[in-house]
């Protein structure tokens, strides 16, 4: 229930149906409209299912990541999820009578749905999105209680099963410490993905292989790369005429055509960005003289004079407060550099 998540698991899905497979889609009421129009040229059945109401400090009607107030909340917003397994398991109950199901592939901070897929008696494979590289790093500290020797945020520490590798605390900042109360949370993610049948993997063999025949070689759970994923998506991906396109396109289109480079600029739907970072990415892209296209979140817009600022540098830059396709602008051949 996160953009970062959501769309490789779209790709992931076209894959499937590339393969001959007839591909169910369970989601929320409040994230169909995306998937449904993300996939409306294909046979994908979708389900809905309700994200639970009156959850503590969750406003209604959040059900994405990109939406939350602060990131601060995520645990809650976590957690909340598995209030929506009764209705899952029903709704399950009605599709294995229609016809029969192979396997579910859930997100990893879903840990819930293993036990819904052991119950009907099918496999569950994890998808994180997330590469081997980090995925086996991950591992590798958790197992070994890494951080918790770690005196600074910035100490540099050998991981014990890649010892060609160092990395530091603050490499890990998503990973909660030994008081934090999302401990918990991660611990009981980490041990259903561990019981799952095996992972997916957004990546291909060649690009890992050493990270991918070590997690292979080690213990029951299988890694299998599926990926680019997006890759998949391109084959059917067909590009509306010039005149429909959003105007950052056009924008894109314009600097290309008097042979001009863009810098594109985005920090993602999660990373939260204190108002006096923002000034200073303002003052950097208007002193620097450079194209650019950033886009930035509707709550990072309100915490700056985002007009004033497109006023000084309309000649260069433009500003984009609403969601974007980013593999569009990033393929655009205008777009040379990538700040996030």
């Amino acid at each position: 229930m996160s953009k970062g998540h959501t769309i490789p698991i779209l790709h992931l899905a076209r894959l499937l149906l590339h393969r001959g497979m007839v591909v169910t889609l369970f989601t929320t009421t409040g994230n169909r409209h995306f998937i449904a129009e993300s996939l409306a040229d294909t046979s994908v059945s979708i389900i809905d299912i309700c994200y639970p109401q009156n959850v503590p400090k969750i406003p209604p009607g959040v059900e994405s990541t990109d939406r939350l107030p602060s990131m601060a909340l995520f645990s809650p917003f976590c957690e909340a999820t598995k209030l929506m397994q009764p209705e899952l398991e029903k709704k399950l109950e009605v599709l294995v009578q229609v016809q029969p199901v192979s396997f579910m592939v859930s997100d990893g901070f879903l840990w819930w749905t293993l036990e819904s897929a052991t119950k009907f008696g099918f496999p569950r494979l994890v998808f994180t999105g997330m590469n081997t590289f980090a995925s086996s790093i991950s591992k590798a500290i958790a197992e070994d209680r890494l951080l918790d020797r770690a005196e600074s945020d910035d100490e540099l520490l050998t991981v014990t099963q890649f010892p060609w590798i160092k990395v530091t605390r603050s490499d890990f900042s998503s990973i909660p410490g030994p008081n934090d109360p999302s401990r918990e949370l991660f611990m009981e993610l980490a041990k259903t993905m561990s019981n799952s049948y095996g992972h997916i993997v957004n990546s291909f063999y060649e690009l890992e292989k050493v990270f991918i025949d070590r997690w292979n070689s080690v213990g029951n759970q299988k890694i299998w790369c599926v990926g680019p994923l997006f890759l998949g998506a391109e084959l059917e991906h067909v590009e509306p005429e010039p005149q429909k396109q959003p105007f950052w396109i056009q924008r894109l289109d314009e600097k290309l055509g008097q042979g001009c480079s863009v810098l594109y600029v985005a920090f993602g739907s999660q990373a939260e960005i204190s108002p006096e970072q923002l000034q200073q990415i303002a003052i950097g892209l208007q002193e620097s003289k450079a194209n650019f296209l950033w886009v930035l979140k509707e709550k990072e817009s309100e915490s700056m004079d985002v007009e004033g600022f497109e006023e000084r540098v309309s000649e260069r830059g433009i500003v984009v407060k609403q969601w974007v396709d980013q593999r569009q602008i990033l393929k655009h051949r205008s777009v040379q550099g990538f700040l996030t």
